[in-house]
C-alpha cells in the first residue's frame, strides 16, 4: 500500500487506515486479529482507535494483539481523547488534565510508551481552548506522543488550533484534523479543508462509505446484519437513508457497473484521492469486506466518473 505524509509533518501513514469503533464490543478478538492481519499484509499500518471507543475495550484489543499479531513498529498508533461516559452518560471533556491521565490510560491499555498521533476528539466550549492544547503540548514534550492532532473542528476551530500552536517556538504544530467525508456528506469541502490547507493538516476522512450506504447494502432496504439494523448504529446511519443519499448511491452503483467494480471501491476511491486526504479511516464488519477495502491501492478513478459523481452529490451536505 502506497505511503503519505500526514500534513507538513514527517508522519508517513498508509493512504488508507484500519478503524477500530466496534473492537472489543461488536467485533471479538478472533474478528479483530484477522482483520489486522488482513490490513498489515496489505501494507497498511495508520491503526485508529480512541479512548472512548467501547469505554476503552477499543484500546485493550489492540493491545492484546500489538505483538502478538504484529510488531509495534509495523503500525501507527493513532488515538484521541476528550469524549467518554461518566456514570453512563456521554460527556466531552477536553481540559488538560482530563486529557492527560486519559492518555496514560491509554498507553496503558495499548500496552506502549507512545502513540504516533494523538488527537482531540471534539472541540469543546466549555474549556479554553489555549488549556486544551497544552495538553498537546506535553503529551510531545514528554514522549508519550510523536505527533498530534484534533478530530471534528470545524474549519474556523482548526485554523485556531493550528494558528495558536504556531504562534511559539516549542509548540506542539497540529498535523491532522479527523472528520467525515464521503459522497454524500461533503460539508468540510466549505471551510475545513481550505483551512487544512492552508496551515498544513492533513485530512482524515472518518466514515468515508457514508456510514455504509455507499456499499449500496441498504438499496432494497435494511439488511438484517447490517449496522443500520442495530441497536449501536441505527439511528447514525438513518441520516443518509433520504432521497439525496440515494440518489447519490445509485450514481455510485451505475458507475461500479460500469467500471465492474464494487460500489465500495468507486465510493473509498473517490474519498482517498481528493484534495488534502490522507487517509480515509474504514471500518469493516468482517475480514472479507476489509479485503474488498483494501483491493484499491493500484487503481483510480476515471476523470469522467470523478465528475460524474461530482455532479450528482451536489456539493455540501449537513446533517
Amino acid at each position: 500500500m502506497q505511503q503519505r505524509y500526514l500534513g507538513r509533518t514527517g508522519l508517513k501513514v498508509s493512504r488508507l487506515g484500519l478503524g477500530t469503533l466496534t473492537w472489543g464490543r461488536d467485533t471479538d478478538e478472533h474478528e479483530a486479529r484477522e482483520q489486522l492481519v488482513a490490513f498489515t499484509e496489505a501494507g497498511g499500518t495508520l491503526l485508529d482507535t480512541a479512548a472512548g471507543y467501547g469505554d476503552g475495550a477499543s484500546e485493550e484489543l489492540i493491545g492484546s494483539l500489538i505483538g502478538d499479531v504484529v510488531p509495534r513498529d509495523d503500525l501507527v498508533i493513532a488515538t484521541k481523547a476528550g469524549i467518554g461516559r461518566n456514570r453512563g452518560t456521554r460527556e466531552t471533556n477536553t481540559s488538560r488534565g482530563h486529557l492527560l491521565a486519559t492518555l496514560d490510560a491509554s498507553l496503558r491499555r495499548l500496552g506502549v510508551d507512545h502513540v504516533d498521533l494523538w488527537q482531540v476528539h471534539a472541540w469543546s466550549d466549555e474549556v479554553p481552548l489555549e488549556e486544551t492544547l497544552t495538553a498537546l503540548d506535553y503529551a510531545v514534550t514528554t514522549g508519550r506522543a510523536a505527533y498530534v492532532g484534533v478530530s471534528n473542528y470545524s474549519g474556523w476551530q482548526s485554523a485556531q488550533a493550528a494558528t495558536w500552536q504556531c504562534a511559539l517556538p516549542g509548540r506542539a504544530l497540529l498535523a491532522s484534523n479527523q472528520v467525515e467525508y464521503s459522497l454524500v456528506n461533503r460539508s468540510v469541502e466549505a471551510e475545513v479543508l481550505p483551512a487544512a490547507a492552508a496551515l498544513g493538516l492533513g485530512i482524515l476522512p472518518w466514515s468515508p462509505l457514508g456510514r455504509g450506504v455507499l456499499t449500496g447494502k441498504y438499496r432494497r432496504g435494511t439488511p438484517a446484519d447490517s449496522r443500520g439494523a442495530s441497536t449501536h448504529f441505527a439511528s447514525f446511519v438513518a441520516g443518509y437513508l433520504g432521497e439525496r443519499s440515494s440518489r447519490v448511491v445509485e450514481a455510485v452503483a451505475r458507475a461500479a457497473e460500469g467500471l465492474d467494480w464494487s460500489p465500495l471501491e468507486v465510493a473509498l476511491l473517490w474519498v482517498r484521492d481528493r484534495p488534502g486526504v490522507t487517509a480515509p479511516i474504514i471500518g469493516a464488519r468482517t475480514a472479507a469486506q476489509l479485503r474488498g477495502s483494501l483491493m484499491v491501492d493500484d487503481v483510480a478513478l476515471p476523470a469522467q466518473i470523478v465528475t460524474a459523481l461530482d455532479d450528482v452529490s451536489g456539493g455540501p451536505l449537513r446533517i
